[in-house]
């Protein structure tokens, strides 16, 4: 990984809520479509630190902060912010030295989290491990293999779909904000989640472009046990990516192209309706904040124009709920739809339950009715018994 393609460092500092407590130093990592924070305490810098020693067989560039003896980081904030520096300091040695061993050792990728690389057999894994950190970090980038293997495509994918769940979050939270400034950063947030979504997507499509490539341009050979009229081309098309995976062939059939390009237009599709719900949520924000300005302007003036009121008909900016007030009409439309899938969701759940308790109705029916031949069978029995009881009765009464 060249060292401009990660950025690290450590913005903040936390205290566990354990007993002891000690302080953990919360480590960002800024990759090009991600990023995310990571906690560590310094006795794991000094066992990361060791390990990183003994297998570069080489001190890193920048020394690691000593331990102190007679003062400690819970009590003393100054000691905590000087090593909370010298720790940023030393992590940004090694990522932005020129020298690739310490980036490339397992212990500094275990220790921020990062993919593995691959080791120096002929194992395959190693080569997708280092695929897959060349599409997260930068799926575009020719030089880094882009998307060129089916179950690294699979894992593209599944990061795009975070970042648009993210996305809906987001959407979601800024709806249920009071305050502008909130709503503005939770709007950020989304479109932040979005753009990263936008780029993937792209990623996505050259990536199916260069697997479409690769199937017609695979020969025969690749091709010969995919045709759609045998039954061995039919099972190929529903071949899984760990099937991929293990016999190392990176051609996809038509069946599988189609519901890859099928998984992309809905995703597009998705993407493209979180930002007009996003806009529409902007616009309404900016007509609620004109409108508020001009019903100051007039209750200060005390008339509205110096004529009555009249009320218009449709929606009423001001009496409406909490999750329409900030949509527009095809906000509101898109809501009322997705209102409507929810109880269709809700109907059919509840109509499983009837379905199982009717079912439940007849089994206990069938159990009563086989229950009352058995009583009916012990009933004709019983009564064939005191028949033959009666007829002994006689007999012994004729005798004596």
């Amino acid at each position: 990984m060249p060292p401009t393609s990660l950025e690290i460092s450590i913005p903040t500092t936390s205290i566990s809520a354990t007993q002891p407590p000690y302080t953990l130093y919360n480590i960002t990592l800024r990759l090009p479509l991600r990023s995310f924070t990571i906690s560590k305490r310094y006795s794991e810098f000094t066992t990361f630190h060791n390990t990183l020693v003994s297998q570069t067989n080489l001190p890193p560039p920048a020394p690691l902060p000593p331990k102190s003896w007679f003062q400690n980081t819970i009590n003393n904030a100054t000691l905590r912010e000087s090593r909370r520096e010298a720790l940023e300091a030393y992590l940004r040695a090694i990522n932005e030295s020129e020298d690739p061993r310490w980036r490339n050792s397992p212990a500094w990728r275990a220790f921020l989290n990062l993919p593995s690389l691959p080791s120096n057999n002929n194992n395959n894994n190693g080569g997708a491990s280092t695929r897959l950190h060349a599409a997260i970090t930068d799926p575009g980038d020719s030089e880094g293999g882009g998307i060129t293997d089916p179950i690294l495509w699979l894992d593209c994918f599944r990061d795009m779909k975070g970042h648009l769940h993210d996305a809906r979050l987001y959407l979601t939270r800024r709806d249920q904000e009071t305050t502008p400034q909130r709503q503005h950063e939770s709007s950020a947030r989304a479109k932040s989640e979005l753009v990263r979504a936008g780029g993937l997507i792209a990623s996505l499509e050259s990536g199916l472009r260069n697997l479409s490539n690769s199937s017609s341009g695979g020969g025969e050979e690749n091709n010969a046990g995919s045709r759609p009229g045998s039954k061995l081309g039919r099972r190929n098309t529903a071949t899984t990516a760990t099937a991929w995976s293990v016999s190392g062939n990176n051609t996809l059939g038509e069946g599988e192209m189609r519901r890859r390009k099928d998984l992309l237009i809905n995703a597009r599709k998705e993407k493209d309706g979180l930002e007009d719900l996003l806009n529409a949520m902007a616009a309404k924000s900016r007509i609620d904040s004109a409108v508020a300005s001009i019903q100051d302007k007039e209750a200060l003036m005390g008339t509205q124009g110096g004529k009555k009121a009249i009320r218009s008909s449709g929606r009423v900016l001001g009496r409406e709920t909490e999750r329409t007030r900030e949509l527009d009409n095809s906000g509101v439309v898109q809501l009322q739809k997705q209102m409507m899938e929810d109880q269709d969701v809700a109907v059919d759940e509840l109509m499983r339950i009837v379905n199982r308790q009717k079912e439940l109705g007849i089994a206990i029916n069938n159990e009563l009715q086989v229950q009352n031949e058995l009583l009916n069978l012990a009933d004709e029995d019983a009564t064939r018994l005191g028949g033959k009881i009666d007829i002994g009765k006689k007999r012994i009464g004729r005798i004596s």
